[in-house]
């Protein structure tokens, strides 16, 4: 592990970049409005899940491939790009879901929500290139143990993304029950973030790997 100066700004810059807006605090807060912060905060579970699986990727080398082979990386690239268009034509399609603001969530399947979330990370090569391209800049080049470091970095990094996560979810779910117009406006967001899902997968699709 680095030291205590290092490791806070490790946490600094993680913090700073889980705040910014993406496909994955997008889930989030779709979930959490719809259907409540318990929704929301599942949602973030299954992202946070499929950072787990990269992280261990990376540490053994898989991220290294992706970097270095084009093939590897085009593959992963063209299926996490139809995975997020599909999310987006879902939405655009999807029928609006009544809100029961008395108490404040809609009956959904947490499973669904969590797999989804799940595969909207593990489906995205660029998180795989994130990690191995952010976190050995915190590995001390005399480390005996590079592999070890990085799971712990990397096991620092997802935990210390799930404040921010559930914050995003918690204050969803807040806006969901105090805005009374929101009912009317679910079917509408959905299609917003459809789009939003749609531009994601098409920025996706047009990604190049950038050890190319």
């Amino acid at each position: 592990m680095p030291e205590l100066p290092q490791l806070l700004l490790f946490i600094a810059a993680g913090w700073l970049l889980n705040l910014t807006p993406g496909p994955d605090v997008l889930y989030i807060v779709t979930n959490a409005l719809k259907s409540g912060v318990r929704a929301g905060v599942v949602a973030a579970l299954g992202i946070v899940s499929g950072c787990f699986v990269h992280v261990f990727a990376a540490a053994i080398g898989v991220s290294a491939l992706l970097a270095a082979s084009a093939t590897a990386f085009t593959v992963l690239k063209w299926i996490g790009a139809a995975y997020l268009l599909w999310m987006g034509v879902r939405l655009l399609l999807s029928r609006a879901t009544p809100l029961n603001l008395s108490a404040g969530t809609a009956e959904v399947n947490l499973w669904r929500v969590y797999r989804r979330g799940f595969l909207t990370n593990v489906l995205n090569p660029k998180v795989a290139l994130f990690f191995l391209a952010f976190v050995p800049q915190f590995i001390a080049p005399e480390a005996p143990n590079k592999a070890l470091a990085f799971l712990l970095l990397g096991l620092v990094f997802n935990l210390n993304s799930l404040p921010i996560n559930f914050g995003y979810a918690w204050l969803a779910a807040w806006a969901a029950r105090r805005v009374h117009t929101m009912q009317r406006a679910m079917h509408w967001m959905d299609r917003a973030a459809g789009l939003l899902f749609i531009g994601f997968g098409l920025k996706l699709a047009m990604t190049d790997n950038p050890a190319q």
